[in-house]
């Protein structure tokens, strides 16, 4: 919309059934948005209003709740859905704490896309051949456009922790400073649609499919979780002894009981289960360890001021709104029935059956369907609304053979 409408605080409405668009476009019936496709209020957060510093016009992007047009949250709204989570924590006298790691591939423009991604020409005139990870010099030929993603980042407020080249060829992470998970939110989505559109500026593709590339490690987006009393903003996972505490236990308790049906939330396209059917260091089970990467929850080396769970299923395709909430969702869970968690695991590991992730998108939501844990903590009006979508998308793939099957399959008897 223009300025002046905005700044005039004129409100903007969209069609009900638009928090339900599939990726291809199209809708799931209408009875899963509300028959009448009524409007929702778009309600500009007024701390996430931005100018674009990319943009070579003047624009500004401006982060929104969906809200009914009576006043209270979208129950089809991702931020809201979180919104929510966070608020059930804050009753109990607690507020979450979160870090997100996003990983994501710069790839040279990609016109076919019947071909492979390939990596593009540096400033020393070659593509990158898988030899540079974690390398201090790894992303020096694509320095102007990194120079422009800092520059970028700094003028929308965005923090970055620690960044590095990761395993696969011309692939990269950068940790975002922990802080509370809608901020992260907010910020794990502007920083997504920076890359992108700093990329295209570049003459660059940034993509963040969970495994863009066959035999290579795929994309995360982890999620760092711990919990402070908002009274003293003290870590309530770790005792005045520095010891775990009970809570820290029911936490995990709830994230392994809720990782499974979750699955679908985390992992949310078919290119997700490529990521987690072909694992390096991207573990598809619902396993605790200390500091063990095969573990979906990991718990970090660290001192018991920053005791904290990590979340290691969500993949950089995971809506960072949807995935955080779910995460946090279970761990309140675990929380509130005072769920213990299996013995943790280290070294080499095999996953028990009950501790195993469904590893198809149609074992994933087939998996939802039957979740009330779900519908509990998400209400049926989005679980429902979000599986007909998924499964949309889903019929969609179905509908394309693909180069494998001709390959492989047209020469068989």
């Amino acid at each position: 919309m223009t300025a002046e409408g905005f700044l005039e605080g004129r409100r903007l409405q969209m069609a009900r059934g638009v928090l339900l668009q599939c990726i291809m476009g199209g809708y799931p019936a209408a009875r899963f948005y509300g028959s009448d496709d009524g409007d929702l209020a778009l309600v500009a957060e007024p701390s996430m209003i931005h100018p674009l510093p990319w943009s070579d016009e003047p624009r500004a992007l401006a982060i929104c709740d969906a809200d009914e047009l009576s006043g209270e949250s979208s129950n089809l709204s991702t931020r809201g859905q979180l919104k929510k989570v966070i608020a059930r924590y804050a009753a109990r006298g607690l507020a979450p704490v979160v870090a997100t790691e996003l990983e994501f591939f710069v790839f040279a423009p990609n016109t076919d896309p019947t071909q492979p991604f390939r990596p593009p020409v540096g400033l020393d005139g070659r593509r990158e051949d898988g030899q540079s990870a974690f390398s201090v010099s790894s992303n020096n030929g694509l320095r102007p456009f990194f120079s422009e993603v800092y520059k970028c980042m700094a003028a929308l407020g965005l923090p970055r922790d620690t960044f590095m080249h990761e395993m696969g060829v011309s692939q990269f992470e950068i940790n975002l400073l922990h802080g509370d998970p809608l901020l992260l939110a907010d910020q794990t989505f502007l920083f997504k649609h920076l890359l992108k559109e700093v990329a295209l500026k570049h003459g660059l593709s940034v993509v963040c499919m969970a495994k863009p590339l066959a035999h290579t490690p795929g994309s995360s987006m982890h999620i760092h979780q711990s919990l402070v009393e908002i009274a003293t903003g003290k870590n309530v996972f770790s005792d005045e002894s520095g010891q775990p505490t009970a809570m820290f236990r029911h936490f995990i308790g709830g994230q392994q009981a809720g990782m499974a049906d979750f699955t679908a939330l985390f992992a949310p396209n078919v290119n997700s289960y490529q990521r987690l059917c072909h694992p390096f260091a991207s573990p598809n089970n619902a396993c605790w360890s200390h500091d063990n990467r095969a573990a979906g929850l990991r718990i970090p080396a660290s001192s018991p001021v920053a005791r904290r769970v990590e979340n290691r299923l969500p993949g950089a395709d995971a809506n960072p709104y949807l995935a955080i909430a779910a995460s946090l969702a279970a761990g309140l869970h675990g929380i509130e029935h005072e769920l213990e968690p299996t013995e943790a695991i280290q070294g080499e590991f095999e996953v028990p059956d009950n501790l195993s992730l469904p590893c198809t998108l149609h074992a994933a939501l087939e998996r939802l369907k039957r979740s009330q844990l779900a519908r509990e903590l998400f209400g049926q009006e989005f679980i429902e609304g979000y599986i007909a979508l998924k499964t949309m998308e889903l019929t969609s793939f179905f509908d394309e053979i693909t180069p494998w099957e001709r390959r492989v399959l047209a020469a068989q008897a």
